[in-house]
């Protein structure tokens, strides 16, 4: 099934990521992704993230393609103008490339080259806009189309965010430019999210619940820190500094946060930040 199909179908939606490699060498992230094979419904191709020059999206999406996996092509708009964007998004959806998720970006001051221009010719909200538009069969700039692409378009949200008004303005935004379901910050807080679950009702678009894979009590304090709209609460970060075998508390943890997230969300988006083989015991500690 397809991303929108399982969407369209109610059914609970499973989603990981990898991070393409600073270089050519594929085989690691793609024997990483063979982890997900018949456990996660699609796979997210990471943007450069963290700002830190890597090997496209877009041409990792196309591989996944190719071995039969379902890929989301994020695209930040840190890096290109409406022109490259609107030309990237015509050259996934040649690719076979259905799902989008649309996202500003770090700053390049936050990765490796951080002498780097941005460009941020649009936003997320725009950058929604303009994939809306290519499939309604124009350009941004009102030009005809010669055939247009067919996307599910998906947008990102905070759910742990303080005031969370502001988030919500901005997720009708997201909706209103062609955003059809959402994936979240990394939750920790199951109270909060469901406020959060409670406030965003009226919007009748699936909600993802972000789950990152704690690998250290040190990774936990620094997301605190560092992280807005995420706070890993003290006693997780008790649980896991006393672990012995970190990976199976991680595994624990977040098998036991889908677990009381479930029945809130329309499906989890689980980031395994590198564990991806550990993403199948997390399923099965989640029961799904």
């Amino acid at each position: 099934m397809t991303l929108k199909e399982i969407f369209d179908s109610g059914k609970f939606a499973v989603t990981s990521e990898i991070g393409p490699p600073k270089g050519v060498d594929i085989s690691e992230m793609m024997e990483g992704a063979e982890h997900f094979r018949d456990r996660v419904d699609a796979i997210n191709v990471t943007d450069l993230q963290s700002s830190a020059m890597r090997l496209g999206s877009l041409a990792v999406c196309r591989l996944l393609k190719e071995k039969g996996f379902e890929p989301v092509f994020q695209m930040t708009c840190r890096d290109r103008n409406r022109l490259a964007l609107q030309s990237d998004l015509l050259s996934a959806y040649t690719l076979g490339i259905r799902n989008v998720l649309c996202i500003t970006g770090d700053h390049t001051t936050l990765g490796d080259h951080p002498d780097a221009m941005p460009v941020y010719d649009l936003d997320s909200v725009s950058l929604l806009q303009a994939a809306t538009t290519l499939m309604n069969g124009y350009d941004l700039a009102g030009n005809k189309l010669e055939g247009s692409p067919e996307f599910c378009l998906g947008a990102v949200v905070s759910p742990g965010s303080d005031p969370l008004e502001p988030r919500i303005i901005k997720m009708e935004k997201k909706i209103a430019s062609g955003a059809t379901f959402f994936q979240t910050q990394g939750v920790f807080e199951v109270d909060k999210f469901e406020e959060f679950i409670k406030a965003t009702e009226h919007l009748k678009v699936p909600i993802m619940a972000g789950i990152i894979l704690l690998k250290s009590a040190g990774m936990a304090r620094f997301m605190n820190a560092n992280v807005a709209g995420v706070f890993v609460p003290d006693n997780l970060i008790k649980e896991i500094n006393k672990a012995k075998d970190k990976a199976k508390a991680s595994v624990a943890i977040a098998g036991h946060l889908i677990k009381e997230l479930k029945g809130m969300c329309s499906g989890v988006h689980i980031m395994p930040l590198g564990w991806d083989k550990w993403v199948p015991a997390v399923l099965d500690e989640a029961e799904l």
